[in-house]
């Protein structure tokens, strides 16, 4: 079984073929998926998704895209969301840089929030991190000084430091299609050297697609690629790493049931 740690899939995308689409990836031995909040204010239609299905959770949280929309939803508002039996972390959160679509300081202040209520709550935080390490690190080692807090640090494109710095600080990294690319070697040599209970696969779908899908849409069946290419980087068989970044997940996202018997 593999897990696909993070994907979209109340994106609208998706809506005309749901059902094809969850169909797909479970052929492909997909066992769980989790859908991410990006706005807090949209989370039924999060929710509507993972309700749908036994094997589909989701997180609530605001993306840093809309950091400044959402500044008024607290940790507070946050834990009492999550208490929602489908609600398996929190996020994603974190620093953009990139696109700096929300001022800076509004996305660390968004940030704080999420990462308190990963705290009180126990649930994951799926941190998002773009062209942001120092920043990251910094805020990162400054909370944790606060308390420990559990996160996956998702479709990780950064640089070595912070990986091993986060992994220091006791979070996960997680990766995407993207190191499938033919401009993803630092990636593939991060992901080959990284500790093997550290790891996560995911999609990002309806995003970066792997090779040999690069430029389609992506969906949580495209995962497969992913851990194949981590497989072979690292120098293990693909059931090796079915299993590890599977036990990894539910060590992680804890919320989730290990059998879906229990789910119901």
């Amino acid at each position: 079984m593999l897990i696909d740690s993070h994907c979209h899939l109340d994106f609208p995308e998706f809506a005309p073929e749901l059902d094809a689409i969850v169909a797909r990836a479970r052929a492909a031995g997909i066992g769980r998926m989790v859908t991410i909040s990006t706005r807090v204010r949209k989370l039924p239609q999060v929710l509507a998704v993972a309700e749908k299905f036994a094997d589909i959770f989701c997180s609530v949280g605001t993306h840093p895209h809309n950091a400044h929309e959402e500044l008024d939803i607290d940790a507070a508002q946050l834990v009492a969301l999550s208490k929602h039996p489908k609600i398996v972390a929190i996020g994603e959160a974190g620093l953009d840089y990139h696109y700096d679509k929300s001022p800076r300081d509004a996305q660390a202040q968004g940030f704080r929030q999420h990462i308190a209520a990963a705290r009180e709550t126990g649930l994951p935080l799926v941190i998002h991190a773009r062209e942001a390490d120092a920043d990251m690190a910094r805020i990162l080692v400054e909370e944790t000084e606060k308390g420990a807090f559990p996160a996956v640090l998702h479709c990780y494109t950064g640089g070595r430091d912070l990986a091993f710095e986060a992994i220091e600080l006791g979070l996960y990294i997680g990766f995407t299609g993207i190191m499938t690319f033919k401009n993803g070697q630092d990636l593939r040599n991060l992901a080959a050297e990284l500790p093997a209970h550290r790891i996560l696969v995911e999609t990002d779908a309806p995003f970066l697609a792997p090779l040999p899908y690069r430029g389609k849409r992506n969906e949580p069946s495209y995962v497969v690629e992913t851990a194949k290419l981590l497989a072979q980087v690292r120098g293990v068989d693909a059931d090796e790493i079915a299993r590890q970044t599977t036990e990894n997940f539910f060590q992680l996202f804890s919320k989730v049931p290990r059998t879906l018997a229990d789910a119901a």
